[in-house]
């Protein structure tokens, strides 16, 4: 895999495709591969890169202190810049939408268009403290008790009961490991703020909510689209994993704002 360099890291990405670039940001814990992976196909018009920032794939980190947005910011847009000649389409979801946001924020002219999903606005929520705080306890205390409630929390009750009981011991068993870079972006989670950069945000920017997140309620996701200027606002009908879950509604969704 091509790497790069950012803020003395190296920094892990992957690019498939050819045209105008496309920019995925994955969420929590997960390599760009494991969450847009099985989608690249659907993007066969751009040049599409997968980035991993530092607690993911074989990204580094700076030291062994707190993540920071600015740091993961740095680490995608490098990987941006190392990887397409031009200015890219930048899509961000979950915590990867607070790095995109800043990306966008900080380097203006790397960001054509940009789309956040699922992503929040800072750590001003109690529900918000509460549901993470209960995320990093559960997974300190045992692991395979986090595994069922994270897939409980992170999926529709129509998308999970349509899997049947057989569906969810398989979902169960090939969950994948939880990492010690997982559980940095959770407490990043915790605090990550971009209040003070969603108003600078220049470029033409979707946000999209999803209606039966129950990690990032659809009501936060709308206080993101209303602090950015001008920004469009479209929601889909999933649980928080809408790339697995309504994977061609999210498509559809990036490429009809890209269009």
């Amino acid at each position: 895999m091509p790497t790069t360099t950012a803020a003395g890291t190296t920094v892990e990405y992957t690019v498939a495709g050819s045209g105008p670039g496309l920019v995925l940001v994955a969420g929590t814990g997960l390599p760009a591969q494991g969450n847009f992976g099985h989608l690249v196909d659907a993007f066969t018009s751009h040049t599409v890169v997968l980035p991993d920032y530092a607690g993911s794939g074989q990204t580094t980190f700076p030291d062994d202190g707190p993540l920071a947005l600015d740091l993961l910011a740095e680490q995608v847009a490098a990987a941006a810049r190392e990887a397409v000649d031009g200015p890219v389409d930048l899509v961000g979801y979950s915590l990867g939408a607070m790095v995109a946001a800043t990306v966008a924020a900080n380097h203006p002219d790397l960001v054509r268009r940009l789309i956040l999903v699922a992503g929040w606005p800072g750590p001003d929520d109690a529900r918000h403290q509460l549901a993470i705080d209960l995320w990093l306890r559960l997974e300190r205390a045992d692991h395979d008790l986090f595994n069922r409630f994270l897939q409980l929390n992170c999926l529709s009750a129509p998308f999970l009961s349509g899997l049947g009981e057989a569906g969810v011991a398989g979902l169960l068993a090939g969950a994948p490991p939880i990492t010690p870079g997982m559980r940095r972006h959770m407490e990043l989670d915790l605090v990550a703020d971009v209040r003070d950069l969603l108003p600078k945000i220049s470029a033409p920017t979707l946000v999209v909510g999803l209606t039966r997140d129950q990690v990032v309620p659809v009501e936060r996701a709308r206080q993101v689209h209303e602090a950015i200027p001008d920004s469009a606002y479209a929601e889909i009908d999933t649980g928080h994993l809408v790339m697995f879950e309504q994977p061609g509604e999210f498509v559809e969704a990036v490429l009809g704002f890209l269009r």
